[in-house]
């Protein structure tokens, strides 16, 4: 008997140790929701930036994160962890602690609904919805492998990060529509990026915007505008409806495809834009065809 009580009185002081000194969050929310990790990923980051004193940084993949939201006289830790249920609906489990009442908290949570608990709830389900107003915004469609043709192009070079990508794009439009009319370029197709470099840990790109011309011996030399031959190559093919700021959504569509199809990629995604989003209009009505190079 005596035994039995010692292990019964072990355990109750290893369970008391771990919840109030060694259990990392002091409350934690579960939602279903329907998007890609990638896509969860971005509009988080992006939702970030709307609160008033919040800071967040994503740890290791994407589908961590860890946010800082300071509330009062408070810092609230969400730890963001995503994970895939299908192609189109993720788990997100969220692992929220105060980093300066952790342990008044982890008192009083048993007990009552505190208002850490209401805030913490508050800013999950505030999240959700703008993800939700989100989804309707735009409009992806796989279409499987594609063969993407070779073409000769000018090209503006850019280094920026990945919610910048369109902005560097509307800096380059009237620049190479100037370069063309002035100098009586024939264009041979649509306006494109070609992404040389993805950091998908600090969402920086690296991307050529080019517009597909006939090669000619009398081409201008014009300062910071690059001629090159864009080659061709196998890829993975999806159709973008929507705002081109937000088409960086497709290439985590694209690569969730590849990984449950196990097809081996390049990632760096290639866009080609059938609209001017210069000239506004209902982005819903906009089209890009994205691409993702096979690898050989």
């Amino acid at each position: 008997m005596k035994k039995l009580i010692t292990i019964t009185i072990a355990i109750i002081s290893i369970a008391i140790l771990w919840y109030f000194f060694i259990k990392p969050q002091d409350y934690q929310i579960r939602v279903v929701a329907k998007a890609n990790t990638g896509t969860i990923n971005q509009a988080l980051k992006a939702w970030n930036k709307t609160l008033p004193e919040a800071s967040i940084h994503q740890l290791g993949n994407i589908g961590t994160l860890e946010q800082m939201v300071i509330s009062g006289d408070s810092t609230h830790v969400y730890k963001w962890n995503i994970s895939p249920i299908n192609d189109s609906t993720s788990q997100i489990v969220v692992d929220v602690k105060d980093a300066n009442f952790s342990l008044n908290n982890k008192i009083a949570v048993p007990f009552s609904d505190t208002n850490f608990e209401k805030q913490s709830r508050k800013t999950v389900t505030d999240f959700i919805e703008s993800l939700n107003v989100h989804r309707k915004e735009f409009k992806i469609t796989l279409m499987g492998e594609d063969e993407l043709p070779s073409t000769y192009c000018a090209c503006v070079e850019h280094k920026t990060l990945q919610s910048n990508k369109a902005f560097g794009m509307m800096e380059s439009y009237p620049f190479i529509n100037s370069v063309i009319a002035s100098n009586e370029i024939q264009v041979n197709g649509v306006p494109f990026i070609e992404t040389t470099d993805w950091n998908m840990q600090n969402d920086s790109i690296s991307f050529n915007f080019c517009y597909p011309i006939i090669k000619t011996d009398s081409l201008p030399f014009i300062k910071n505008l690059v001629y090159k031959e864009f080659i061709g190559m196998k890829s993975l093919k999806a159709i973008y409806n929507g705002n081109y700021m937000t088409s960086d959504r497709t290439w985590y569509t694209l690569l969730d495809y590849a990984k449950e199809n196990n097809i081996k990629i390049d990632p760096k995604p290639i866009e080609f834009f059938f609209n001017n989003p210069n000239m506004g209009g209902d982005a819903l009505r906009w089209k890009a065809e994205v691409f993702i190079p096979i690898a050989e």
